[in-house]
C-alpha cells in the first residue's frame, strides 16, 4: 500500500521499477543520485532480463508477476518504464493498491486510455505523474528563464527543431515496429516543450513522412501550432543529416517584439536586441553513469525525478502530472488526425 505525502521524510522512500528496457537502467541511476530513495523491487515480464538489470543496479528482488510484486512489497511509489501499451493496465493496478504512480511517456496508445489512467488514479485518490523529462533539460530551462525575463520582449513566433540521423533503432529496435512512431515517441516530448514555453494550443496542422523504408511508422513530422503566446513550428525527424546535427540537442529560435532568443548547437544561448547579441553556453550537468551520446537527456532525468521527490517529501505537485500531460497527448493525437485528413485541427 502507498503511504501519505511526506512519509519518506524520516526513512528511505521505497519504490519498484517496472520494466528492464533501455531506459530503465538510466532511470534508476538517476534516482540513485538522491539520498533516501531506495529501489526495492523490479518487475519485468522476462525474468532473466529483469534479473540482469536488477543485479547491475543493486535491486534486491525481481518479479515476473506484477500482482505478486504489489502483494509482497510495501511501496511509496512505482516507476513504470515499460512499453506504452502496458502503461494503462499497470497504472490501474497501482491505483487499485493505492500506490502513487510515475509513468513514462507517451502515456498511452490512445487518448481514451490516457484519460482512463487519469480517471482511475483520481477516483482512487492516487497521484499520477508522467516522466516528461524533456522540459527539464538544463538548456531549455535556461531559455525559458530568459523568455520570462523579457529581455527581448514578448514572443510572437518560434521554431523548435529536433532533427538528426542518429541511429535510434540500433538500441531501441522495437521502434521500427511502431505504426505511430515519431509523433508519439519524440512528438510527445517536443509538444510538451512547446506548451512549457508558449502555453496551450488553439490549433494544430501536421504533415508526416516515412523516409526509412524498413520501419512501419512516420519518421518525419512538420507541425504548425497556433499557441497562446506565439505561432510555433515544430521540425521533428530521425531522417535528417545536417551540418548542425547535435543529437540529442533541441534547437529553439524565438522571435520577440524587441529581439530574439535562440538555443543553438553546443548549448549556446543567444539573446539579440537593438544593443547587439549576448551569447553564453548553458551546458547540462554531467553524470558519470550517463551515456555521452545522451548526455543532456540523461541529466534531465535527474531533474525530473527531483521534481517528483519534492512532492513525496514536501507535498509540492510536480509540473508533469497526468492531468497536465493529457494536454500534450491531445496535441499528439490531433497531429495524427491532421496528417490523415490534411486539415488543421482547432481546439475549442
Amino acid at each position: 500500500m502507498g503511504e501519505s505525502v511526506g512519509a519518506g521524510a524520516g526513512r528511505p522512500l521505497k519504490f519498484a521499477v517496472f520494466g528492464a528496457g533501455f531506459w530503465s537502467w538510466y532511470q534508476v541511476k538517476a534516482w540513485q543520485e538522491f539520498e533516501g530513495v531506495e529501489p526495492v523491487a523490479l518487475y519485468n515480464r522476462t525474468r532473466s532480463k529483469g534479473e540482469k538489470v536488477a543485479a547491475s543496479l543493486g535491486i534486491p528482488r525481481v518479479y515476473d508477476d506484477a500482482r505478486a510484486l504489489f502483494d509482497k512489497e510495501q511501496l511509496d511509489f512505482v516507476d513504470i518504464i515499460t512499453a506504452v501499451e502496458t502503461h494503462a493496465p499497470l497504472v490501474r493496478l497501482a491505483a487499485e493498491r493505492r500506490v502513487p504512480v510515475i509513468c513514462q511517456k507517451p502515456m498511452a496508445p490512445t487518448l481514451a486510455e490516457a484519460q482512463g489512467m487519469v480517471d482511475a488514479c483520481r477516483e482512487a485518490g492516487v497521484p499520477l505523474f508522467i516522466h516528461e523529462n524533456w522540459r527539464w533539460q538544463a538548456p531549455i530551462r535556461r531559455l525559458k528563464a530568459e523568455l520570462d525575463r523579457k529581455t527581448a520582449g514578448a514572443p510572437f513566433r518560434a521554431r523548435i527543431h529536433y532533427c538528426s540521423s542518429f541511429p535510434v533503432f540500433d538500441n531501441q529496435p522495437f521502434l521500427k515496429e511502431i505504426e505511430q512512431f515519431i509523433l508519439m515517441d519524440m512528438g510527445s516530448h517536443i509538444f510538451d516543450v512547446a506548451r512549457f514555453l508558449f502555453g496551450e494550443a488553439r490549433s494544430v496542422y501536421c504533415l508526416t513522412k516515412r523516409i526509412h523504408k524498413d520501419i512501419k511508422g512516420e519518421d518525419v513530422a512538420t507541425v504548425m501550432l497556433e499557441m497562446e503566446r506565439a505561432d510555433v513550428v515544430l521540425e521533428i525527424s530521425y531522417a535528417s543529416r545536417t551540418e548542425r546535427e547535435r543529437f540529442p540537442e533541441t534547437f529553439i529560435f524565438v522571435e520577440c517584439d524587441a529581439g530574439s532568443v535562440e538555443l543553438a548547437p553546443d548549448y549556446w544561448l543567444r539573446v539579440t536586441t537593438a544593443d547587439g547579441t549576448h551569447a553564453r553556453r548553458v551546458p547540462p550537468p554531467r553524470y558519470a553513469w550517463a551515456d555521452p551520446a545522451y548526455d543532456t537527456v540523461h541529466a534531465s532525468i535527474v531533474a525530473a525525478n527531483e521534481s517528483f521527490l519534492r512532492y513525496f517529501r514536501e507535498g509540492k505537485p510536480p509540473e508533469t502530472t497526468g492531468e497536465d500531460n493529457l494536454e500534450t497527448m491531445k496535441l499528439v493525437f490531433a497531429a495524427y488526425e491532421s496528417a490523415a485528413s490534411g486539415k488543421a485541427i482547432r481546439f475549442q
